[in-house]
């Protein structure tokens, strides 16, 4: 599906991130002409896709001749406040702003816009870099329908969008998924360990460890039947996956307890980094 957009877009930040975002709004067929990067220190990916496409790239942002459709805000969050100011400059009344910055709310970015300014403050996570990522986003009251439309297809671009209505979900949102793959990882480094201390070598459970998280999740994704079933269907009872799901599946101190208290960390975190 073709990536069609009424005007430009600003890409403020052209980091990891950035450059999934840019790399997948190309591969939807977005016209290379109608974006322009700022980006003091281009570099990596999106420089060798600046290049490729003909891009424009600038450190600072002039006045465009007509204002963008679009501004993403893909910098860090603390730059935001020495960058944002000058993007505000660049918006129109017909802009909509996207900011991907975590702790970052609506509201300030409101206060550097025209009353009535149109907001999205989403938070992809990192399997973005593959196109397999997934996007929390919720946008403000001045947001038309079209607009989230025009966001929708650029966050897409990296994988499904998801919105949510009350801004205060989007901490949930970052503790779940976009600090999730973290937990995944974490997941593959304690398998493997748990395999060394089993008896295997290090190379051998490393491998072990990591094929098996990564085709069990893309057997999640493909199958019609959710994780329970899935796990139910791995284990036989009094078989060896059942005896290990007895430790994991603790009463009170089991996985589900510590992914819980661990969720719900980043969450308050989420809230503090926001103030």
């Amino acid at each position: 599906m073709s990536l069609n957009l009424n005007g430009s877009v600003v890409l403020a930040g052209a980091g990891k991130m950035g450059a999934a975002l840019l790399e997948g709004w190309l591969d939807r067929g977005l016209d290379p002409a109608s974006i322009v990067i700022q980006e003091p220190n281009l570099s990596g990916a999106a420089q060798d896709l600046a290049s490729k496409h003909g891009i424009k790239a600038v450190a600072d942002l002039a006045p465009l001749d007509t204002p963008p459709a679009v501004i993403v805000v893909a910098v860090k969050p603390q730059a935001m406040d020495d960058v944002f100011p000058g993007l505000a400059k660049i918006a129109g009344p017909e802009t909509v702003v996207v900011s991907i910055a975590a702790g970052k709310t609506l509201a300030s970015f409101e206060r550097h816009l025209p009353p009535g300014s149109a907001v999205v403050r989403a938070m992809p996570n990192t399997p973005a870099a593959i196109g397999r990522g997934i996007t929390g986003a919720v946008a403000n009251v001045h947001a038309t329908a079209a607009q989230k439309q025009a966001c929708e297809s650029l966050l897409g671009a990296v994988g499904p969008v998801v919105w949510v209505g009350d801004e205060s979900l989007i901490d949930a949102v970052t503790a779940v998924s976009g600090s999730g793959p973290a937990y995944v990882f974490l997941l593959a480094e304690a398998l493997a360990e748990a395999g060394v201390a089993a008896g295997l070598d290090q190379a051998t459970a490393v491998q072990l460890a990591r094929a098996t998280l990564s085709g069990s999740g893309e057997l999640l994704n493909q199958s019609p039947l959710d994780a329970e079933t899935l796990r139910r269907n791995v284990t036989s009872p009094g078989g060896t996956t059942a005896a290990a799901l007895a430790v994991l599946m603790r009463e009170g101190s089991g996985l589900k307890e510590l992914m819980t208290e661990a969720v719900l960390a980043a969450k308050k975190r989420g809230r503090e980094l926001g103030r």
